[in-house]
């Protein structure tokens, strides 16, 4: 199975070049499933109903999320009809929405796609070991899902990586967003993970973490509170990860990264 995913989505100009460049990837690539993460694509804060629904329309299968998906508001109700947009698996029982789904490719393959947020300098959910620890106990891999992905939101390299290791084996891929800067340690791990501590944003790059530099810059500078941060508006950079798994294991056989359009080097998978 090959399951394509892009890295948090910042801004307009972000999402319209996921959702302009989407069919040419997924005709370049074939990908066999698709998710995004979609968490800034409102104005840099949150998702909204129609976001979503556009995302979906361009050629998305499932949108994760992270610790801005409660900034708008609309999108609460929206989390619990919508199966295919998830939030962190490890917010308290009786949050909107769902952390984890079984989907299906066109095929029958089965892929479990599970987001979850991490601790440190984050905000302070349940275990995200343990949460995970349980997912996979109810959907095995090779026995209750074909593919396994967890996108990791989080803050700090060291806890990413110590994720990663701790569940190398036991699923398919799982891959860091959160930072918004595309790391260079994509690899399969010793028994068979597919792992990047972060993919990266899709936004423009000339900015701070998707944001126009000024109002950042001014509060670094100063460190005086300053005016509203805003989604930068130059060329976007696609940011994303390709992972081929082995249908009989479960287990990933290749990693590869995208970057597509804006100001970083560009790289393209081959198929």
């Amino acid at each position: 199975m090959r399951l394509m995913f892009l890295g948090d989505i910042v801004g307009q100009t972000g999402r319209a070049a996921v959702m302009e460049k989407l069919p040419e990837l997924k005709k370049s690539l074939e990908p066999d499933f698709v998710v995004v993460n979609g968490e800034n694509a409102a104005g840099g804060f949150g998702i909204n109903v129609e976001i979503a629904d556009n995302l979906f329309a361009s050629g998305v299968d499932v949108i994760t999320t992270g610790n801005h998906v409660w900034d708008q508001r609309n999108i609460l109700e929206y989390l619990d009809r919508e199966p295919r947009i998830l939030r962190p698996i490890n917010y308290p029982k009786n949050t909107p929405g769902n952390g984890a789904g079984l989907f299906q490719t066109t095929d029958g393959r089965r892929i479990l796609v599970v987001n979850v947020m991490l601790r440190l300098f984050m905000d302070p959910l349940d275990d995200p070991f343990q949460a995970i620890e349980l997912i996979i106990e109810d959907s095995p891999l090779a026995g209750g899902a074909d593919f396994i992905f967890i996108d990791m939101h989080g803050e700090a390299t060291s806890e990413k990586m110590a994720f990663g290791h701790n569940f190398d084996g036991r699923v398919t891929a799982i891959l860091g967003t959160h930072t918004h800067v595309p790391t260079a340690d994509q690899m399969v791990l010793a028994a068979g993970t597919a792992y990047q501590t972060d993919v990266g944003m899709c936004g423009d790059y000339d900015s701070v973490i998707g944001m126009k530099k000024d109002a950042p810059l001014k509060r670094f500078v100063s460190k005086l509170p300053g005016s509203r941060l805003e989604p930068a508006d130059g060329e976007a950079t696609i940011c994303g990860t390709i992972v081929t798994s082995d249908d009989r294991t479960g287990l990933a056989t290749n990693i590869e990264a995208i970057r597509v359009g804006g100001v970083l080097s560009q790289s393209l998978p081959d198929r």
